[in-house]
């Protein structure tokens, strides 16, 4: 039996960094410093270097970043903070935690990311920040969301989760706005063994607001200067990132292998393709086609053991969550559009040639 194509295998994934994540975890056990120790100083220091940042502050999680990054940017109960709704329930979620609103723009047809001629027309005296998402990897139109958030003296918070390593002009995601906020969820392209979270800043002022707020809102003394929380990596997890860090680059050549290889392979199919800009470094988190007949594709990928998935599958907006902050008249029609037609193919770093041409060799067959 052919063995399946998985869109992520965790023993695999590990196989070739297993023993130096031992060896991480063997010398955080000697040093007998669990939280906030050298593991922490070190994985940040490294993070910030790799995306060219002045500051990072690790925290529990993805959704913690965004939370804190939110708090930290001076955003609170009632505030309006505009997002998108084709994202991961956290990004919404995050703005609920601390009594926000997040308001709904609808995305440019051909990346699916934020369109800014959208969000100009939804701000309003309560809006406090953008909060975009650089969505499979590759980064928002930074340039005009800036400069609308300038004009309208709003704060920039960037949803990185999918953008370890995408770089627009040169510059890294999670460096345009006023706080980068990452996941190491398992399955990113830096991925922990647990939850782990970071944020970038260029601001010492928002660093340590933010260092403030992960430790109880703790000051130098001890003391809560602000209504703080639990949220810190802790060493464990920070070693085995550091082992990760290590290799991502090599990680991120194999998935641009791989999407070049689909990109070569699946021209001329009845599929939209991902889209190339030539300024920017695509992270490949996810390569994600459109097809209007994506039920028969994925029943031709089930019957031939090959992964897929949808990215995402419901809209934001229409969920019960966040349905009562969609204002009745509204609509998001390129988002509600590609819902129905995005599918994500197999793209982590472990999968081999053959592998690849099974999932084009399956694509062919369905939509010839």
């Amino acid at each position: 039996m052919t063995p399946p194509v998985r869109s992520f295998d965790l023993v695999r994934n590990l196989e070739t960094v297993r023993q130096e994540i031992l060896q991480s975890i063997e010398r955080v056990l000697d040093s007998g410093v669990i939280i906030l120790g050298p593991e922490t100083q070190a994985f940040e220091d490294e993070f910030a270097k790799m995306a060219g940042a002045d500051f990072a502050v690790g925290v529990a999680s993805g959704t913690d970043s965004l939370i804190l990054a939110l708090r930290a940017c001076g955003v609170q109960a009632g505030h309006e903070v505009i997002t998108v709704a084709n994202t991961a329930v956290p990004t919404a979620s995050a703005i609920r935690a601390i009594g926000a609103i997040p308001v709904f723009a609808d995305v440019s047809d051909d990346t699916l990311l934020m369109d800014p001629g959208k969000v100009e027309l939804l701000i309003t005296q309560r809006t406090r920040a953008i909060l975009p998402v650089h969505l499979y990897g590759l980064i928002a139109p930074m340039e005009e969301l800036t400069d609308i958030a300038e004009r309208y003296s709003l704060r920039v918070i960037e949803d990185c989760a999918h953008a370890h390593g995408a770089t627009l002009d040169g510059r890294h995601a999670g460096t345009f706005g006023d706080i980068g906020c990452f996941s190491f969820y398992p399955t990113k392209n830096i991925g922990a063994l647990g939850d782990a979270g970071l944020c970038l800043t260029g601001s010492a002022e928002l660093a340590e607001k933010l260092r403030q707020l992960r430790m109880y809102g703790f000051g130098r003394e001890r003391i809560a200067s602000v209504d703080g929380v639990n949220s810190r990596i802790d060493e464990l997890q920070a070693a085995i990132l550091r082992v990760r860090l290590k290799h991502f680059p090599e990680n991120q050549r194999r998935r641009t292998a791989i999407a070049e290889r689909y990109l070569s392979a699946l021209q001329g199919l009845a599929v939209r393709l991902p889209v190339a800009d030539p300024r920017q470094q695509h992270a490949w988190h996810q390569f994600v086609i459109r097809t209007a007949d994506r039920e028969r594709v994925t029943s031709a990928l089930d019957k031939n053991s090959v992964g897929w998935g949808i990215h995402y599958e419901y809209c934001l907006h229409r969920m019960p969550a966040f349905a009562p902050f969609f204002c009745d008249g509204q609509s998001l029609p390129v988002t509600e559009k590609a819902t129905d037609e995005i599918l994500s193919l197999p793209v982590s770093p472990e999968l081999t040639d053959l592998e690849c041409d099974r999932v084009i060799g399956v694509l062919r067959e369905a939509l010839r």
